[in-house]
């Protein structure tokens, strides 16, 4: 088993308290509470195609045909918003009115990298833990949750912002009281928030799912993108391996007022042909320090749940640790395979980017650089940025390896059996190679996988 040791971000003020045995003698979000109580809900209605979403989509094969940000809008001050947007930013400014923060993210320093790509770095000394580190497993993407650890159903309800859930009517509508029956779809503050308006949704959150993707729970997250109908405002998914520190399902999303540089790097169409049966574009970055696939919504999101859904269950189920960005108001998906992890549990990062202690999850993988350390936030370059996603990313080999199998398997296969069991994948339709390496990575792990997908060199380069 490969650990690193690091320290766990604080997302909830109650993550550090010493009794975390079930039953908490406060207003939790666990089953002891919330049943029967009355919480906000945010009501949304599903869409069924892109038809009538009144998005504008962004460009297919290039940055220069990337929409451009409006330059008025802003999401503290810029013309009305979506109503969502609006409720959220007045229940998280509530939040930290009422000093439930670690502490005021508005007042950390960011710039722009000067540079071809625009990386953008923050200064953020409230997320430095003077506290021991802890390990963790990085060679393991689906781990069985623990009710034992933290996990959000001990989460206080003064963090709570609201619940998202499906509309029973033609519209979408907020009721600050409901009584809560089920297992609700929460939206709750980050108490240590990299951008203004951080916050988690959580998907059914007394389910107690462990932190991997399934179709419902990303549709989920693609209509709360949708909803907000912002193009500042992206969620992230980190899976185990990957930097989530927390086995509960959880999307993050956050406002930035600058598009992420990965948002305009090229791209290079993978799906063009006429053969396919979906509308979904599949693309691959072309000139960015992290390989990855970007999807583009085409005419129904069941659609582009279903593929980009399809691929995490792959890599989750050959434990390759992976991120995701939903970028551009839920209409295109970056799906990032990543070694970073593994790399530095194996002594191969090189020491001057550990020092600066940062973990490339999904919103440094984009772009968004958060440095801890003044004298390292004083001294970044685009130069720094690029060395450092450079070790985050697959070698091309791999990364070929890897495209083969999201996108060579078996599309007649059951989505419900694929999710625990690759074997039932048609192999015959991979080549000898790949099917061996599905088979490796099933039966012996990932570092099984990796020297399978490239015999001559270390995948992670």
């Amino acid at each position: 088993m490969l650990t690193i040791r690091r320290c766990p971000t604080v997302v909830s003020n109650y993550q550090e308290t010493l009794d975390q045995t079930t039953g908490c003698g406060h207003n939790c979000l666990g089953a002891c509470c919330i049943h029967g109580a009355k919480l906000p809900v945010y009501s949304f209605v599903k869409f069924p195609s892109a038809k009538g979403l009144g998005l504008d989509f962004y460009g297919e094969s290039d940055s220069s045909q990337v929409q451009e940000f409006d330059a008025q809008h802003d999401p503290v001050q810029g013309p009305a918003l979506p109503f969502l947007n609006t409720l959220i930013l007045a229940q998280w400014e509530d939040r930290l009115s009422r000093g439930l923060f670690r502490y005021d993210v508005t007042a950390c320093e960011t710039k722009v990298l000067p540079g071809e790509f625009g990386f953008i770095a923050q200064l953020n000394e409230g997320r430095h833990l003077k506290k021991r580190p802890t390990e963790f497993c990085v060679d393991k993407v689906l781990q069985p949750f623990d009710l034992k650890k933290f996990n959000f159903t001990k989460v206080g309800q003064e963090e709570l912002l609201f619940c998202f859930e499906e509309s029973e009517d033609k519209g979408s509508n907020y009721n600050e009281m409901v009584f809560m029956k089920d297992s609700p779809n929460v939206v709750i503050i980050n108490v240590s928030p990299i951008e203004y308006g951080h916050v988690l949704l959580v998907p059914r959150v007394l389910d107690c799912i462990p932190q991997q993707l399934e179709t419902e729970t990303f549709l989920l997250a693609l209509h709360f993108a949708l909803e907000a109908n912002d193009p500042y405002f992206r969620l992230g998914y980190n899976s185990l391996g990957a930097f989530a520190t927390i086995n509960h399902l959880h999307f993050q999303a956050y406002y930035l007022a600058t598009p992420f540089p990965v948002e305009r790097a090229p791209v290079r169409r993978l799906n063009d042909n006429e053969e396919q049966d979906n509308d979904v574009k599949i693309f691959e970055l072309t000139n960015y320090p992290v390989r990855g696939v970007v999807y583009e919504l085409g005419k129904s999101l069941e659609e582009l749940v279903h593929v980009v859904s399809r691929a995490c269950n792959l890599l989750q189920n050959c434990n390759i640790p992976f991120n995701v960005l939903i970028a551009d108001r839920g209409t295109r998906v970056f799906l990032f395979p990543q070694c970073y992890a593994e790399r530095q549990a194996r002594g191969e990062v090189e020491p001057d980017i550990l020092e600066t202690q940062v973990n490339p999850a999904v919103w440094e993988i984009s772009g968004h650089i958060v440095l801890k350390r003044k004298e390292n936030y004083e001294m970044a370059s685009e130069d720094y940025a690029w060395k450092l996603l450079t070790q985050v990313s697959f070698s091309e080999e791999a990364f070929s390896e890897i495209k083969h199998l999201i996108f060579s398997s078996d599309e007649g296969m059951e989505q419900t059996s694929m999710a625990g069991n690759l074997e039932k994948l048609n192999l015959s339709q991979l080549g000898k190679d790949s099917a061996k390496t599905v088979h490796q990575g099933l039966n012996n792990g990932n570092t099984k996988l990796r020297k399978n997908l490239s015999a001559s060199e270390q995948v992670c380069i």
